[in-house]
């Protein structure tokens, strides 16, 4: 009797425990099992192994009593990710390859019936574990260059299983994996000098970009809402390494994004009919959703109110926190949601009240029904509201003097940096400490913004957002404390949860 144990990471999130897969091999009546609550891609991969084995000239211990455990046990276990960890168990089991060249690896990879090894999702979050345990990684050749946007792994990679058996028994040599790429510079590809007009909104974007707050931009059609999100990647600082993991591993376990994208800050606009599994996670096996798929980068919701108000709801508490849990019976899953929220949504629902033309025809009550669809809380999420409104239209090139993405970029970058300098986080992430902290008045415009709060009928949420923003404001100028300019400025931004009246 001997004993294999190769494990598996390939669950993204906080919770997800590794897999031990043991392989024992005893005397008696022939037959192999398979426990540990394997789903059905699982249980078949009992055939999938035999055949490979057999195919790659192997011995397969059909005249043993073979016993798989999936450990731990209660934990349901799904995919073929587990075939080339059963495989090299067997073989190791059966003495066809040495049991010390797996005590410090961890495997995953699907077998194809010749041997051939084949790609499998999860791999990056597999990648990260190792690393951080000191542990190489074998994994089919067609995810090696994924594993390796991870600095300092040791990844093993093969085409087939027998290669992968002549590796580890020391008769072939494989080719090294260079695992220090890292990250390289996402290029801009729209440029926030396209836009024509809308100063104000241009200010409001980078306003949000330079502290990382939400922003909520409604008017008419037409007015540029959409346009003016699809920018904001463009002027966001590039991703750290760390980020640019997190992101890859995301990616990875959803299969959303091609690598030839990374690192790239996401952008996900989600149709207003998606479901609430789809936006924020879920599912019988959850899986990320959108707002774990905008980790690191945005999230555009357009035409906000035709969105299930039952599904908004469900963005309060990432809004806050930065990640989602998701809770099922079985299992207990967190996954990361550090996004930054861009909605847009027309003013009233024939989208053109206040229009000059006058062909707004919605009655009081119809306006009041549509706007309903928003609870308070959500808006107190949202640190910026703005009005847009149409301007005259031009089909003249854009003339010089509109700040560039480039310039907006270099401005976000050194406001970002003084925040991360003075806090360690960006002025939309601060707990009340470091509200009362880096976020002090004096006393003259303390009182003064305590009676404009007042007049406005800001709720406490409301008003540490105005706070963070007018925070944000500062450190575009430079300043290192708060005057009245900078909060004047941010209480204009917050004009959809104005008292009426």
């Amino acid at each position: 009797m001997s004993l294999a144990l190769v494990h598996s990471r390939a669950k993204l999130g906080v919770q997800a425990p590794s897999v031990t897969v043991e392989v024992h091999l005893a005397s008696g009546m022939p037959s192999l099992t398979l426990v540990g609550l394997p789903e059905t891609a699982v249980r078949e991969s009992k055939d999938r192994v035999r055949s490979a084995l057999q195919n790659a000239r192997l011995d397969f211990p059909s005249l043993k009593r073979i016993t798989i455990n999936l450990a731990p046990a209660d934990l349901p276990k799904e995919g073929g990710r587990f075939d080339l960890a059963i495989a090299l168990g067997m073989l190791t089991a059966s003495g066809q390859i040495p049991t010390d060249c797996l005590t410090d690896c961890e495997c995953l990879g699907e077998l194809a019936l010749s041997g051939e090894l084949r790609p499998v999702q999860g791999v990056l979050p597999a990648a990260l574990a190792c690393r951080d345990q000191g542990r190489k990684l074998i994994l089919p050749r067609a995810n090696a260059a994924e594993a390796a946007l991870v600095r300092g792994l040791h990844i093993i990679a093969a085409e087939h299983l027998l290669e992968l058996c002549e590796h580890l028994r020391g008769e072939r040599e494989l080719a090294a994996v260079d695992s220090s790429a890292g990250p390289a510079t996402a290029p801009i590809t729209a440029d926030l000098a396209d836009v024509q007009g809308q100063a104000q909104a241009k200010r409001a974007l980078i306003v949000a970009a330079s502290g990382g707050h939400n922003l909520l931009l409604f008017g008419p059609p037409g007015t540029g809402k959409t346009l003016l999100a699809s920018r904001l990647p463009g002027i966001l600082p590039p991703l750290s390494e760390r980020e640019a993991l997190e992101v890859a591993a995301v990616q990875s376990v959803c299969a959303s994004t091609p690598l030839t994208s990374w690192p790239i800050r996401p952008f996900r606009s989600p149709h207003h009919g998606a479901s609430a599994a789809a936006l924020v996670g879920g599912g019988s096996q959850p899986r990320p959703g959108e707002i774990s798929q905008a980790h690191q980068g945005v999230l555009f919701l357009d035409e906000l109110p035709e969105f299930d108000r039952r599904v908004l709801e469900m963005l309060r508490e990432p809004l806050e926190s930065g990640e989602i849990h998701i809770a099922r019976a079985r299992e207990q899953l967190t996954f990361p949601a550090r996004f930054q929220l861009i909605a847009a949504m027309n003013p009233c629902p024939c989208g053109y009240q206040g229009d000059p033309s006058g062909r707004c025809r919605c009655t009081p009550e119809q306006i009041e029904r549509y706007r309903g669809k928003l609870s308070g809380p959500l808006l107190d999420r949202i640190d910026l509201h703005l009005a847009m409104h149409n301007e005259s239209f031009s089909l003249a090139a854009p003339q010089p003097g509109r700040p560039t993405s480039e310039e907006a970029a270099g401005w976000i970058a050194a406001a970002r940096d003084r925040q991360m300098t003075r806090q360690g986080r960006l002025n939309a992430h601060l707990d009340l400490t470091g509200l009362r902290e880096h976020c002090a008045l004096e006393a003259a415009d303390a009182s003064w913004m305590e009676q404009a709060i007042e007049r406005l009928g800001l709720s406490h949420r409301a008003s540490h957002r105005a706070l963070k923003v007018a925070r944000s404001i500062a450190d575009l100028a430079g300043e290192k404390r708060l005057a009245r300019t900078h909060l004047a400025e941010a209480l204009q931004y917050r004009q959809l949860d104005r008292r009426s009246g």
